[in-house]
């Protein structure tokens, strides 16, 4: 049950204790050494209608470098990339990906190309953190963004039209190895790890599949014993990830937000008793000058002569002060959050207060939580 209570710019995520629901294992924990892995690589995009590089050093380069190997001869200083751009090829291989399978590549722009649109990428290799290749990507690239330049400077330009990307663009060259088939034991990694939780997952595994399968190493680790036969493992996993467990309830954690204003307060958060007052005084200083005609007086031969002068400026400050009348209120032991969350919401305090409360709750040892501020 989800209770959302909102104080201006202040969110509250309360989850009331005692009501949890059972996840699959599948959506809390992860198997280790089953995992995707980054790639990345350099290429060339040709075909571009005049969004390229240019007279860029680093695309002439690999221009020059690219057809040499093709068995011909060329000088940098005869080639124009102004329908070309250097790019950066990245890409996410999946665990378990095969020779031959292909998948999607994302392509950015390095140089002073600006567009890829209708361009074409040849053939990249793209590595590993090793330096190993392990697949090769090449063709057509599918660009969501427009930009539009005029001879007087203005411009257009929708989405990112320096970002592409190849659908099914790159070729696996050489599968990762993955200790999935050749260890004896299976370990679950939590997302979030806990202690409590990690015990309540070994015990359901071995609800199911016997005493002694599944032992917690640590908090964020489970230790699972599995068939020895490939076929019966994959088989085992199935089954092991669609186990139901309810996971424990998390710690007591208030969350605070410094950018935006939100506030996100755990179901478990605990108040000890405590008294607080609100309030806010405010000063408002205005300086205003008061200006008067100077006048020179000049006497002589019986006859006094009065001549204007330099205006005298004199300066004229009012201060005034108005404080609030300050608001309490008290939290009796053991005080629930929701209670927490209407005594703060009946006083109207502002994002700004309402951290200021938490703090001061926290210094006196009040809030039975930790206070996180990202």
């Amino acid at each position: 049950m989800l209770r959302l209570a909102l104080a201006v710019s202040v969110a509250f995520a309360v989850l009331l204790p005692g009501f949890a629901m059972a996840d699959r294992l599948k959506d809390m924990a992860s198997v280790a050494g089953v995992r995707s892995n980054p790639l990345v690589g350099y290429g060339i995009v040709v075909g571009l209608s005049g969004t390229g590089d240019g007279n860029s050093g680093l695309t002439l380069q690999s221009l020059e470098s690219l057809i040499s190997r093709l068995g011909l001869s060329v000088d940098a200083r005869d080639l124009n990339a102004k329908n070309a751009a250097a790019v950066m090829v990245t890409a996410d291989l999946s665990p378990f990906m095969k020779t031959g399978q292909t998948f999607d590549v994302t392509v950015s722009t390095v140089g002073q190309a600006k567009s890829l649109k209708g361009g074409t990428l040849l053939m990249t290799p793209l590595m590993g953190a090793d330096g190993e290749v392990y697949a090769i990507a090449q063709g057509n690239l599918v660009v969501g963004g427009l930009g539009v330049e005029g001879n007087d400077g203005s411009s257009l330009t929708v989405n990112i039209p320096t970002v592409g990307r190849v659908p099914n663009g790159a070729s696996v060259e050489r599968m990762v190895e993955t200790p999935f088939l050749e260890s004896d034991y299976l370990i679950l990694n939590l997302h979030r790890g806990d202690f409590s939780t990690a015990a309540l997952v070994a015990e359901e595994i071995d609800k199911t599949f016997g005493g002694g399968v599944a032992v917690p190493i640590d908090g964020t680790s489970i230790r699972v014993r599995a068939p020895v036969d490939p076929g019966q493992r994959v088989s085992f996993m199935g089954l092991l990830e669609n186990i139901e467990v309810t996971p424990d309830a998390p710690a007591a954690k208030v969350v605070i937000n410094s950018r935006t204003g939100t506030v996100v307060i755990g179901g478990n958060v605990r108040v000890t008793p405590a008294a607080v007052t609100h309030g806010s005084l405010t000063v408002a200083v205005t300086e205003d000058l008061n200006v008067a005609q100077g006048a020179t007086v000049v006497a002589g031969n019986g006859q006094t002569v009065v001549a204007p002068g330099e205006p005298v400026v004199t300066p004229d400050t009012a201060i005034d002060a108005e404080q609030e009348q300050a608001r309490a209120f008290v939290f009796d032991p053991g005080v629930s959050l929701s209670s927490l969350v209407d005594a703060i919401n009946a006083v109207g305090a502002s994002p700004s207060d309402l951290v200021a409360i938490l703090e001061a709750l926290r210094e006196a040892g009040a809030l039975r939580a930790e206070l996180v501020v990202i």
